[in-house]
């Protein structure tokens, strides 16, 4: 009986400490004061109205969508085959390929972030958006490999040569047995990825530059020189859009086959 009050307590303290912070946003998000305080006085929309009408959160939110959409796919093209590959064949240099896919998660994301911009952005002349996009393919490419090469770990490849052995390609065979399989790998892989970009800090502070930021820098910017309820009301409308891609999955392809 104690053991399981201890549980229920310790369940309880894990979701406040992960709920808590979350609550007290939304709520300092509605405060009228001019400050970022909580419990918040008085309720009002009005930081809402100013974040949805600030052009750089508008311009930096859409850039960072664009550049997780396009860095997910960049790396799906990348880490689907690599996977495959690695998975399907035999060969010398295999594990040593796998460490090189692997490599972005294993080194600091600040280290990587300053040798691209050393050696790649500032020796070749590169604009800001391919850096971005070169970089955030970078950090996606091992979460594509991990969940997907999990996955394939599991397949039975007996069907794809009983498939080959009457007249399949090998391209046929992986576009149209083989990914549609995995395919909640595959949506798991990508809501990884897209999630890590659209959040990445370190990584982008080296990379962003004049006229093109991304949403986290900008808001950082925003909090050093600003304390006011605009950065709450900003952060629970992410949270909220969270929320609803979720729900759009849940209903779509099922929460469980993709986590």
């Amino acid at each position: 009986m104690k053991k399981s009050k201890s549980l229920l307590l310790l369940t309880i303290l894990v979701y406040f400490f992960l709920i808590g912070p979350l609550v007290i946003i939304m709520a300092a998000s509605f405060s009228d004061t001019n400050y970022l305080t909580f419990p918040g006085k008085g309720f009002t929309l009005k930081w809402y109205a100013q974040v949805l009408t600030m052009s750089s959160f508008i311009d930096s939110a859409r850039t960072s969508v664009i550049v997780a959409v396009i860095s997910t796919v960049l790396a799906l093209a990348l880490g689907l085959p690599a996977a495959y590959a690695l998975n399907r064949y035999r060969f010398r240099g295999k594990e040593l390929i796998k460490t090189v896919f692997l490599s972005p998660v294993l080194i600091p994301v600040i280290v990587l972030g300053f040798i691209m911009l050393r050696y790649i952005v500032n020796a070749f002349k590169m604009p800001v958006m391919p850096s971005l996009l070169i970089g955030h393919t970078l950090l996606g490419i091992p979460y594509v490999m991990r969940v997907v090469t999990a996955a394939l770990s599991n397949f039975d490849f007996s069907i794809e040569e009983a498939a080959g052995s009457l007249g399949a390609t090998k391209v046929y065979c992986f576009f149209n047995i083989i990914l549609p399989n995995i395919k909640s790998a595959i949506a798991s892989a990508s809501i990884m990825a897209m999630i890590n970009s659209f959040n990445n800090v370190s990584l982008s502070a080296f990379l962003t530059g004049p006229g093109v930021n991304v949403l986290p820098i900008e808001m950082m910017a925003y909090v050093e020189y600003h304390f006011d309820p605009t950065i709450a009301a900003l952060a629970t409308l992410l949270m909220v859009a969270t929320l609803a891609v979720m729900l759009i999955i849940e209903k779509t392809l099922g929460l469980k086959s993709v986590v």
